[in-house]
């Protein structure tokens, strides 16, 4: 068998058997983040992203919106933990005939990102490649109360996303997404979701694992999607690189939030859809892979 046969995730399956975790890995594989033991009131978290040059990002882009996504993405991942992020390492590899101007950039475009979220970079690695790739390891806080993960959805919650979906890297909004975190925070605070991640490979994607993880099933109401201009239903379900939360809720506090919305419109969600008992009631995927 080979990767293409495989797929992304089985591979990851293949490779969790070779992922040691002692007793202090409360969650390790298979979530936004691993989440690890710390204190009587907090947890962990840890979670990296890699991004990799003509697959994430081209060098005709802004520079310093390929640093913003390089922090962001893993920005976003801690917020879909429920948690704030405190320290990164970015890792880079460089052509060696790169400009070291077009570098600098780069990490002006995480400096500012960083100085935005709190964040202290703190370290990391630099190699000799022949593509630009960008690793950025993270760690973040969340209260034990808060802490979210992607296997709590039940049946009759409320299917909620944060914002418009498609089109994100066609139209350049991939390099300036801003993470969810403020979002993300008042959910945990206020409302308490039953399962959470960000939308990185496209919403029909991601809510199946969701629902995979959930034993548990999907109807979405494709309407209510709410779509960027000029996207298709077909793309805002599978284009990926939106980093919209994707949370679900019981239809009790889905009602309070609504009405929440309504009064202050501070923040918007739109519900999509209701989780079933049905684990077959899956949803119909083109979302991105790498393999």
């Amino acid at each position: 068998m080979n990767l293409s046969q495989l797929g992304e995730f089985g591979l990851i399956d293949v490779l969790k058997k070779y992922a040691p975790a002692s007793e202090t890995v409360i969650k390790g594989i298979g979530d936004d983040a691993a989440v690890l033991s710390y204190n009587k009131s907090e947890y962990l978290l840890f979670t990296t992203d890699m991004l990799a040059e003509d697959t994430h990002f081209t060098r005709r882009m802004p520079p310093g919106g390929i640093g913003h996504k390089a922090l962001a993405c893993s920005i976003s991942d801690i917020a879909a933990m429920g948690g704030w992020p405190t320290f990164a390492v970015v890792s880079i590899g460089i052509p060696q005939k790169m400009s070291v101007r077009f570098i600098k950039e780069i990490y002006k475009g995480m400096q500012h990102t960083a100085l935005t979220f709190n964040v202290s970079i703190v370290g990391g690695d630099t190699v000799k490649t022949d593509k630009i790739m960008i690793n950025v390891a993270l760690l973040g806080l969340v209260e034990k109360r808060n802490l979210m993960t992607r296997d709590g959805a039940k049946a009759g919650d409320w299917v909620f996303v944060t914002g418009a979906l498609g089109g994100s890297f066609k139209s350049g909004r991939h390099l300036k997404f801003i993470p969810r975190l403020a979002q993300a925070r008042f959910l945990v605070e206020k409302f308490k979701p039953h399962a959470m991640m960000d939308i990185s490979d496209g919403l029909a994607g991601d809510l199946n694992h969701i629902l995979k993880a959930g034993r548990v099933g999907a109807r979405l109401d494709y309407s209510s999607i709410p779509r960027n201009k000029g996207v298709s239903l077909s793309r805002a379900l599978n284009d990926g690189e939106d980093f919209e939360l994707l949370f679900t809720l019981p239809s009790i506090k889905a009602h309070s939030l609504m009405d929440w919305q309504a009064r202050h419109k501070s923040f918007y969600f739109y519900p999509i859809g209701t989780i079933t008992a049905d684990v077959k009631e899956k949803i119909n995927s083109k979302s991105f892979t790498h393999f």
